[in-house]
């Protein structure tokens, strides 16, 4: 079973709501969610907030943050993922922001550079990925990561 398959079941029989906040991802967790049949159960709200401005609107994420820390941090994933989850209501949030490529990197901040958040039960995991490969490759792999960290939070 696919990940997203096992993880819209997990959250239909758990009677959980999720919501995604993508930066570098463009809205592919959320495709790969609705690929899923069924999935309007358990899903029904996903931002793709590429930029900044979009991040600070949409999701609430500080303009302090930003500034202290980068687009690409921790820090930024953490508070996606809050203000997706108190935005849209929801139960989990994953949010996810980095760089893609195949420009834009440097030393401190590489192409492949990506920082996973999930929101569950009030409390918020983010986990740093550096992904190989092209600029799609690297989306492939982060959405990948998050579903992965989903189930993880979700004790599967």
């Amino acid at each position: 079973m696919a990940l997203e398959e096992d993880l819209v079941r997990i959250l239909f029989e758990r009677e959980l709501r999720i919501t995604t906040a993508e930066s570098c991802t463009g809205g592919m967790i959320a495709s790969t969610l609705v690929n899923v049949a069924g999935v309007s159960d358990v899903f029904d709200t996903g931002y793709v907030t590429y930029s900044e401005d979009a991040k600070i609107r949409q999701l609430g994420v500080k303009n302090e943050t930003l500034e202290k820390y980068t687009v690409y941090s921790e820090q930024v994933a953490y508070e996606m993922a809050e203000g997706a989850a108190k935005a849209a209501g929801a139960d989990v949030a994953l949010s996810v922001t980095g760089i893609a490529g195949p420009d834009g990197g440097t030393p401190d901040y590489p192409v492949g550079l990506c920082y996973i958040g999930c929101y569950f039960d009030g409390e918020i995991v983010v986990e740093r990925h550096v992904f190989e490969g092209d600029r799609q490759s690297v989306r492939e792999q982060a959405v990948v990561a998050a579903l992965e960290l989903a189930l993880k939070i979700l004790g599967q």
